[in-house]
């Protein structure tokens, strides 16, 4: 559908373009971002008198710098608050005036806690009254499921009118996630200390401000008000301390306001991520109360990475800002090591690296692609949630893309720019033209096009087993970038839908997707703010997890057996003890699938059966507790066969927890890769033809939370077809 506010935005466009230009000529350039005027989409939406509402009360609000953010505590049972509040002006720093945060209850507030907010100092602000301010944080814990509370804050002027918030289930939980807010990026105008920007800029925070609660409003009540909280992926506000007028940190707090500004934050936590935006002005981390924040991942402004808890899910959010990919890594693997009861896992950063609008061909966002995927991929990561490119896609399950060849961050700039260019008298459109061709002669163009086509990425898109929309158990890693959850402003979808890409979208109008999280499945719909009609269909990953009954069972009964350890022969009791040990595993793991669990089953009844048949004459007695030996891993044993492209290893079945496949090019596994897999059969891709693989295999068992490797198998090689 073309709305009546995209006809009028082109309408707008053209007379700025004329009224600039009417001596001058009109030269090519690339189309406008479009962006969304609140006046339309409340005429579209039947909201005009919210707006007309909301129009008087920006003029008393815009200048209130108190207003209050909930973020997601650490777990269900917390929940963490940040508001801003006047300096004292007397010398008195008692705890009288610290302000309190009070939570209870009901209407009534029953059962009352009162936290003392932790303070901070706002560094280098004021606000035009040459008012200074704190930056006042608390955590509120131990909230139980599905009760309501309601809960009052002291902002400097007295506690305010109490809050409703409202706990939600964690065995099923719904969150919605959404993509650049970037509160006063409709404001065209640049940062000069003039009246005419700060009005412009005022002007653009009301219009945002009401788009980004549209946005919350349609998602709360798409989901009946059972959202338990939002994440976001970045770009809270638009203008950055560097492009402020005289660089001044202040003059971003009117489009703060305007982004805590919708009445259901006042009630509904927002994980925020860290934009290109927010990046270089502390102001971020005054507002924003993160739990579990790390100085791993931070660019030394608005810290690093992050992660919380909720039911059986693990949120981890990185500050992509801070280009130490390492400091990631360490920070994903420590954090994935300390939460393994979590089923699902899912990470949040702000590029779009599996995207497919303006941004996502830059080499800048494709080199941090092959950087953090192997990441993701080694800690089972299941979705990436980005945002930076204001336009909706979703990927197909990836699995082991590759970088072709190195590029610099701005390799391509002329090319992309070329590409993108929309002619004379541009209008706002959704795709870019393409300008070049497939035939171009010139050299530079196919460089790019070569370069378009290495990141494609067709090679790491996995064949999954499907049942209806959602797909079985799957390997790869889902990527989803949000569109503008504002319309603040929107990005040309590029011309040549990359093959990664499952469903892309971009109708210049703001956009938000439910996330409906189970014990099994994860799925997802995404929606248009302005008649909530779906721009996507249904997408679900499911883990089927296989029936423990009987495996329990039988691990119950052979529990017993330890106690008699003497009376069988030590080879036999050995396999035994594998066995069960591999069974406990299978058994407490919550992504074991229906054939883990039955395979684990079947190996510990043979076990069983063996161990009886080689029974020792030697009477069974219960010797005292001796020390613990060590553990034992059996060497592995695997064969290679040769596919196009591609070596699939077939590893001898063994009584372990899992196999690490190590290959590399040379006999020497110089810049050898590595991989884990639990399954027997496991398959190389994206290899060299013609060239050798050298292939090496170990198993490993889990004891106590750690990996213990056994040795080598004998180095095999295969020639690649």
């Amino acid at each position: 559908m073309r709305s009546n506010w995209r006809k009028q935005m082109m309408i707008s466009a053209l007379a700025l373009t004329l009224s600039a230009t009417n001596v001058a000529p009109v030269f090519a350039s690339a189309a406008p971002d479009g962006k969304t005027n609140a006046v339309d989409i409340a005429q579209t939406m039947g909201t005009t008198a919210q707006w007309n509402r909301w129009e008087k009360e920006w003029e008393t609000l815009k200048n209130d710098w108190t207003q209050i953010s909930l973020s997601p505590g650490s777990n269900a049972t917390e929940l963490n608050f940040a508001w801003y509040t006047p300096k004292q002006t007397n010398d008195d720093h008692s705890n009288a005036n610290v302000p309190k945060l009070i939570i209870g209850e009901g209407h009534n507030m029953k059962n009352a806690k009162v936290y003392e907010a932790e303070q901070t100092a706002v560094k280098d602000e004021q606000d035009n009254n040459g008012e200074t301010y704190n930056s006042n944080k608390v955590t509120a814990t131990g909230l139980k499921e599905n009760k309501t509370y309601y809960y009052s804050y002291d902002n400097g002027n007295g506690y305010t009118k109490p809050a409703e918030y409202t706990t939600k289930s964690t065995n099923n939980f719904s969150f919605a996630f959404v993509g650049d807010p970037q509160i006063g990026s409709s404001n065209e105008l640049k940062g000069k200390d003039t009246k005419e920007f700060y009005d412009a800029q005022s002007n653009a925070v009301k219009s945002d401000a009401f788009n980004w609660s549209s946005t919350l409003n349609a998602a709360l009540e798409k989901t009946d008000d059972q959202l338990s909280f939002v994440v976001s992926a970045g770009d809270q506000i638009q203008t950055t301390k560097k492009k402020l007028p005289n660089k001044d940190a202040s003059k971003s707090e009117i489009e703060y306001t305007g982004y805590l500004s919708p009445e259901a934050l006042k009630s509904l936590p927002v994980a925020t991520t860290v934009g290109n935006h927010d990046a270089d002005n502390a102001n971020y981390t005054y507002h924003f109360n993160r739990t579990n924040a790390s100085e791993l991942g931070s660019n030394k402004v608005v810290g690093g990475d992050y992660y919380f808890k909720y039911g059986n899910a693990l949120f981890i959010m990185l500050n992509t800002q801070d280009t130490n990919v390492a400091e990631h890594k360490q920070f994903i693997e420590q954090t994935v090591a300390a939460n393994k009861d979590c089923k699902w896992r899912i990470v949040t950063l702000h590029q779009d690296i599996y995207g497919s609008a303006e941004h996502s061909n830059e080499p800048e966002i494709t080199n941090l692609r092959y950087q953090l995927t192997p990441i993701f991929e080694q800690n089972d990561i299941d979705a990436v949630l980005t945002g930076h490119d204001h336009a909706y896609s979703r990927s197909k399950m990836l699995l082991g893309g590759t970088k072709a060849n190195d590029y610099t961050d701005d390799e391509f700039d002329a090319e992309l720019e070329k590409d993108m260019d929309a002619g004379e008298n541009p209008t706002t459109k959704t795709v870019a033209p393409g300008n070049i061709k497939n035939d171009s002669t010139d050299e530079k163009d196919q460089k790019y096009l070569a370069y378009l086509k290495s990141i494609m990425d067709e090679k790491a898109i996995e064949t999954v087993k499907k049942q209806g929309s959602s797909v079985i158990n799957p390997e790869g890693v889902l990527y989803m970038t949000a569109g503008s959850s504002s319309g603040s402003k929107y990005y040309d979808l590029v011309p040549r839908q990359q093959t990664y890409i499952a469903h892309r979208w971009q109708e210049d109008v703001p956009t938000y997707s439910v996330v409906d999280v189970t014990e099994n499945s994860l799925t997802i719909n995404t929606y248009r703010t302005d008649n909530d009609e779906k721009i996507d269909e249904t997408f679900s990953i499911t883990k089927s997890k296989g029936d423990t009954t009987s495996l329990n069972a039988e691990i119950k009964a052979s529990e017993s057996i330890v106690k008699q350890k003497d009376a069988y022969t030590t080879e036999s009791y050995r396999v035994f003890e594998q066995a069960l040990t591999g069974a406990k595993e299978v058994a407490a793991d919550k992504k074991a699938t229906k054939d883990e669990v039955e395979n684990a089953l079947k190996v510990l009844t043979n076990a069983k059966a063996g161990l009886e048949k080689k029974a020792t004459t030697k009477p069974a007695t219960v010797k005292k507790p001796t020390a613990e030996k060590k553990v034992v891993v059996a060497k592995a044993s695997a064969k290679l066969k040769a596919g196009k492209k591609k070596v699939t290893v077939k590893i001898k079945k063994a009584s372990v927890s899992g196999y690490q496949i190590k290959y590399a090019s040379n006999k020497n596994f110089k810049k050898a890769k590595t991989r884990n897999t639990r399954k027997t059969i496991y398959t190389i891709k994206s290899l060299r033809s013609k060239k050798k693989c050298y292939v090496k295999v170990r198993a490993y068992k889990v004891v106590k939370g750690k990996k213990i490797y056994g040795s080598y198998s004998k180095v095999l090689k295969v020639t690649v077809k």
